[in-house]
């Protein structure tokens, strides 16, 4: 009774698994790959033989599993290696030979992504594998030939993007140096914009931990030391990887460790030299400080607690000591008053604390009433700080209500000051208008002009332009009483340098103080792993003829979520999710 009883096991081991059985020659990936955007052998059952070459790992059955290389098939058009899904019955290793039995399919995986996979049924470990590593110098035309192949890089990758590294392990990465806004080097809609937005879509690269879902390993793995603290304009050497596609873009899940060169950060800025006046524009990220006496919080922006508040003020107190302006724009400030409880009141005793007599504008009579706030009705205002030892205002604060300012883009503000010396005025009264033009989200509520174009200058710009205009015809009339045509646009104005908004200012005869000092390059904020400037300094010509000098400090935009205060670190670093500028002007007069 034993011989049939060893039968019968055998003949169940055939039926779990077909490959002992099955003498069909293998499909090499190439056929099944195809050269089409799927695979033309979807739905078939057939065997593929190739080397496991890497394991994705994860919280997610659908989209763990492995991918498999065979050794081509001479046709460079197609790909030679596919993914295979985990399964209850199948156990992969990477660097083993294997034989796969199963039906092929599309693997959806998400945001119009997709790979071609075969749904395994059995597998079979034949012996030891080796698969060559295909090197890249330049990004392919076309990505798609290579999909889930083992993939190295023959030259240096640019970080572009490193807010998703300590969540999922996952950073965006670009060819030959960093991406740019296209509205920042072009206007939206012309050809050399969308040339721009062609370029940085052929160069761009995610690189990811090979975990799905789930925490990355920081400390092990193929991540370097140091990964989740590198700031963007980083580089990585060695990088080497199975070429996925994974929620609407490319990305190389890393199969070894590269070599990370750390960009280092930057000092605080010099711009002019002692004798000047230096004024900056800093838009905070959003500064509520509760009910101004410890509690009050979660906030409707910013700070979730009262520790972190005093992180974040703390981190911002030491962005404009660094700074060493005599006046600041300020911009993303809680809308709560004047009062010792306001926001803007305990920032500037929070600066008074570390040195200087730091006073700031208000839109009322000081002391103002309890219930007085502004400008503007919105939960975020602007405002403006200065250093009365060495400015002093002139006359009252003014602002600019009504039209896109009353619902949108927040209320402008502008002051007269002059240079003192010695305590007395030593120079000609100019005027600084703080700015926060809409943002560029789209929401429910854009209409009409205001809807997203396609051209990449997204919503709100025709909102964003009638402010510029606006704004432009107010200055003009020296609202502020300066009796001088000495002034200065600061802020965010959330368009890109060659935007309409910007270029409606700069065609009416502002100029780019950057353009002026002759800056290469500048930017202020990235999104999306590309550089370029909301945060602007435009300036009258008469004033533009005293500008000595402009520089940005890169102390945010580029610096990771992990050196920020929701993250407990200490310093300037990741204070804001912009970073300030700074100006010197030659205002005083000498003596």
């Amino acid at each position: 009774m034993l011989l049939p009883c060893l039968l019968l096991a055998a003949c169940a081991s055939l039926q779990r698994d077909p490959l002992r059985a099955d003498g069909t020659p293998s499909t090499p990936i190439g056929s099944v790959q195809g050269h089409g955007a799927a695979s033309p052998l979807i739905g078939q059952r057939l065997v593929v033989e190739g080397t496991v070459t890497a394991a994705l790992i994860g919280e997610n059955d659908r989209f763990v599993g492995w991918f498999v290389q065979d050794g081509g098939d001479d046709d460079e058009a197609s790909s030679d290696a596919l993914f295979v899904p985990a399964a209850a019955d199948v156990s992969l290793h990477t660097g083993d030979r294997v034989r796969v039995i199963g039906r092929v399919l599309e693997l959806d995986t998400g945001r119009g992504s997709h790979l071609t996979a075969l749904d395994p049924e059995a597998a079979r470990v034949l012996g030891p594998g080796r698969t060559e590593t295909l090197v890249l110098d330049a990004p392919p035309a076309d990505w798609s030939r290579y999909e889930g192949m083992r993939i190295g890089i023959g030259r240096a990758l640019t970080l572009a993007d490193t807010d998703d590294i300590a969540q999922d392990g996952r950073a965006l990465v670009a060819f030959d140096g960093p991406l740019w806004q296209p509205g920042e080097r072009a206007a939206p809609g012309s050809e050399a914009a969308r040339a721009i937005a062609a370029d940085n879509a052929r160069r761009r690269l995610w690189l990811d931990d090979g975990r799905i879902v789930g925490a990355p390993a920081l400390d092990a793995g193929v991540l370097p030391s140091g990964y989740a603290q590198a700031r963007s304009g980083s580089t990585l050497e060695g990088v080497e990887g199975v070429l996925d596609a994974r929620d609407g873009g490319w990305r190389l899940q890393l199969t070894a460790t590269p070599t990370l060169h750390a960009a280092t950060r930057e000092p605080a800025p010099q711009a002019g030299d002692a004798s000047d006046l230096r004024i900056a524009a800093f838009n905070l990220e959003n500064l509520f400080n509760g009910d101004g006496r410890g509690a009050g919080f979660p906030t409707p922006r910013g700070a979730r607690d009262a520790v972190e508040y005093q992180r974040q003020q703390a981190k911002l107190i030491a962005t404009i000591q660094g700074l060493k302006p005599d006046i600041a724009a300020l911009m993303e400030l809680e809308n709560d008053g004047y009062g010792p409880d306001s926001t803007l009141a305990q920032l500037v005793e929070g600066l008074r604390r570390d040195g200087g007599d730091w006073r700031y504008v208000a839109t009322c009579q000081l002391p103002c009433a309890a219930d007085a706030r502004g400008p503007g009705n919105d939960q975020i205002r602007v405002g403006l700080i200065y250093r009365a030892d060495r400015v002093a205002p002139r006359g009252a604060a003014v602002t600019l209500p009504g039209g896109p300012f009353d619902s949108g883009s927040r209320v402008p503000l502008a002051q007269a000051f002059v240079a003192l010396r010695r305590g007395r005025p030593a120079g000609p009264a100019f005027t600084v208008a703080a700015n926060h033009f809409k943002s560029k989200g789209c929401g429910q509520q854009a209409q009409g002009a205001d809807r997203d174009a396609g051209d990449g200058a997204a919503c709100w710009n025709a909102l964003r332009t009638e402010s510029a205009r606006r704004l432009d015809a107010w200055l003009k009339t020296d609202p502020a009483h300066s009796g001088s045509d000495l002034a200065v646009i600061l802020g965010d104005l959330n368009a890109y340098a060659e935007e309409e908004p910007v270029r409606t200012l700069k065609d009416a005869g502002w100029r780019d103080a950057f353009v002026v000092a002759k800056v290469a390059r500048p930017y202020s904020y990235v999104y999306k792993g590309e550089l370029g400037r909301l945060d602007h300094a435009l300036l009258s010509p008469s004033l533009a003829t005293r500008l000595r000098g402009a520089v940005e400090w890169h102390i945010n935009a580029d610096e990771p979520l992990s050196a920020g205060y929701r993250a407990g670190a200490d310093g300037p670093w990741r204070s804001s999710d912009h970073d300030p500028l700074l100006l010197a002007f030659r205002l005083v007069t000498a003596r």
